[in-house]
């Protein structure tokens, strides 16, 4: 299997790479979180005019159907440059949705905005006491009429207070904890009975707490089957989980980078601390964790789109595996060998370290991703 970049890809990642380096240095960035929305619309539409917006969705959409490797390129550049806007939330996980299970008026009426930067979109899934469980899910929606009324709270929506669209998992039938039952929505963020909270997490980004009291969904705006939801927002929850895993290589390169570079201008005792052997050896040994995750990265590009669910689970969980070990390996090596200016809010590595902790957090750390392994393990024997 050849893991080069083709000449089209390779023209891609130059393009983007200069994209984000221009738009999200380290100043730039901490200006745009400190904003309202705490993400720049000039950047999204500047995503948008290159058309990075559309590269997962089809040509029958409006996009480019260009594929994980594509989205793999644009989140490896998002790690790098720390970039704040929406991509994840709206063109990966809500994305997932809307192309592979959404009907054709959702299409047509939701992807080409999105491409066009017109509209941004987040998937609400966790509830407080849901944990890692996507099938954990207590708002319910009961049918009234022509409509479903739904009630309850979502936690730790991404882009949660600026999205103009919810994709909302709620209870239809069965107990808070059953795998069938439950179903997925596209609610109006700014529908009656829809309060959401905003505010920054520790990695610089933004979510919201949502409530839903009574908000009236059209029947028609049900994602795929009734009570089949669970199979909806898990495939959303692959597609990220090899997003997450693009970002996290891009963001541990630069503090790879920076780390060695630091070594090599800090002086200690008359010369530079990269002198120090034993200070070669720790980086030698980041260099050792980076270029493993990125294998595990390519592995997990290669098999999002892998028909077998199970072998597409397995792979997918070992690559997050792998590189929330790495995360944290790369990470507390760049704070030590950087000493106390790694911990400073002024300086770039220690918000590098923050956002690749949160990465490992989302759909699953390390510990919870071996525990799925080994029971995909024990079910083969």
């Amino acid at each position: 299997m050849d893991f080069d970049l083709n000449e089209e890809q390779q023209l891609l990642k130059d393009s983007v790479d200069r994209l984000f380096a221009s738009r999200n240095d380290f100043e730039t960035r901490r200006k745009i979180q400190a904003s309202d929305a705490g993400w720049s619309r000039e950047n999204w539409g500047a995503y948008a005019e290159m058309g990075l917006l559309g590269l997962p969705f089809s040509e029958a959409d409006g996009g480019f159907d260009a594929g994980p490797v594509s989205v793999m390129i644009v989140m490896e550049a998002i790690g790098r440059s720390l970039a704040l806007e929406p991509y994840l939330s709206t063109v990966v996980l809500a994305g997932s949705v809307l192309r592979r299970f959404g009907n054709a008026a959702h299409r047509a009426e939701y992807i080409p905005r999105i491409i066009a930067g017109d509209m941004t979109a987040t998937l609400a899934f966790a509830e407080p006491q849901s944990r890692y469980d996507l099938h954990d899910v207590a708002l319910a929606a009961r049918k009234d009429g022509a409509s479903y009324v739904l009630d309850g709270r979502k936690g730790l929506v991404l882009h949660g207070g600026s999205a103009d669209r919810l994709i909302v998992t709620a209870r239809t039938a069965g107990g808070r904890r059953d795998h069938k039952g439950i179903s997925v929505f596209v609610v109006d963020a700014r529908a009656e009975g829809v309060s959401r909270r905003s505010y920054p997490t520790q990695d610089g980004g933004r979510a919201a707490e949502v409530e839903l009291s009574g908000v009236r969904v059209p029947a028609e705006d049900l994602v795929g089957t009734l009570d089949e939801g669970l199979a909806i927002i898990t495939r959303a929850a692959e597609d990220g989980i090899a997003a997450l895993c693009a970002e996290a290589v891009g963001l541990m390169a630069d503090m790879q980078a920076m780390t060695v570079d630091y070594l090599k201008t800090r002086k200690q005792f008359g010369t530079t601390i990269g002198s120090f052997q034993a200070l070669q050896h720790r980086a030698s040994d980041m260099v050792v964790e980076l270029e493993q995750a990125r294998s595990m990265m390519l592995y997990a590009t290669m098999n999002v789109d892998e028909p077998d669910a199970m072998a597409r689970a397995t792979a997918l969980s070992a690559a997050k595996l792998q590189i929330g070990k790495a995360i944290r390996f790369i990470g507390q090596q760049s704070i030590q060998m950087h000493g106390g200016i790694g911990m400073t809010m002024e300086y770039k590595v220690g918000h590098l370290f923050k956002r690749a902790t949160m990465i490992d957090l989302m759909f699953g750390d390390s510990d919870h991703h071996l525990e799925k392994l080994a029971a995909s393990d024990a079910a083969i024997v």
